[in-house]
């Protein structure tokens, strides 16, 4: 009842043969090589690996000030969550005291 009961592997039946692939010659005929195609860019413009980023008195001051405000939002989210769950924690104390009270004095009347 308890021991595990493991698929058995379904025998094949007849013989079982590959495919037949059908292997057919082809020619390969020698076509003309094409030219060596010309630079766009000059050989002496060096190009740049990547592109640089200059930061100007204005651009840092836009990054602070994003980075300030995400700051600021994420910060509210999470005080905001943690007010939630510490008013929930507050109401349903209360419910248990309640609760407690009437079961307690319906209990006192008997």
């Amino acid at each position: 009842m308890f021991r595990p009961k493991l698929p058995t592997m379904p025998q094949p039946t007849g013989q079982v043969t590959p495919p037949a692939v059908v292997i057919e010659p082809t020619t390969i005929t020698p076509g003309t090589p094409a030219p060596p195609s010309a630079p766009a860019v000059p050989a002496s413009a060096p190009v740049p690996s990547r592109p640089t980023v200059q930061l100007t008195p204005g651009t840092t001051l836009a990054l602070v000030g994003g980075g300030t405000a995400v700051v600021l939002v994420v910060g509210a989210v999470l005080v905001s969550m943690l007010l939630a769950v510490a008013v929930t924690a507050a109401s349903v104390a209360v419910c248990a005291v309640v609760l407690r009270s009437l079961l307690a004095s319906d209990a006192k009347r008997r």
